[in-house]
């Protein structure tokens, strides 16, 4: 939800996904996406999502290219995930779990899906 202020409305509670990572898959489903509409599809006001480009760019996983008055990002895949926990886990294996199509993220899981492993 957005309030009629344009600030998308806070989440409360906990999530299991940072910001950064919510960015950059929203990203990576639309390289040439504004920063207005990353942000209210992440829930997060534009100067925060401008900030967390920034961090991104800064530290090297994205990069952005002008493109009229428009920008253009592009991904590194090969970079790894900062934390020790995810020691050796490149950005490309993070985006193939949450980069997905709309279409994906909107519909219902197939029957056809396979039910995940059990531990």
């Amino acid at each position: 939800m957005v309030a009629s202020d344009g600030v998308p409305e806070p989440h409360t509670g906990w999530t299991f996904l940072t910001s950064h990572a919510r960015v950059l898959a929203s990203i990576a489903d639309n390289h040439s996406a504004r920063v207005r509409d990353i942000a209210a599809r992440c829930r997060l006001t534009e100067r925060a999502v401008q900030k967390i480009i920034s961090d991104l760019e800064r530290d090297g996983y994205l990069s952005r290219t002008r493109s009229g008055r428009s920008n253009r990002y592009s991904i590194d895949p090969s970079k790894v995930l900062r934390h020790p926990a995810e020691a050796g886990l490149t950005v490309a294996a993070l985006l193939s779990v949450l980069a997905r199509d709309e279409v994906d993220r909107t519909g219902a899981a197939s029957p056809e899906s396979p039910a995940p492993d059990d531990p």
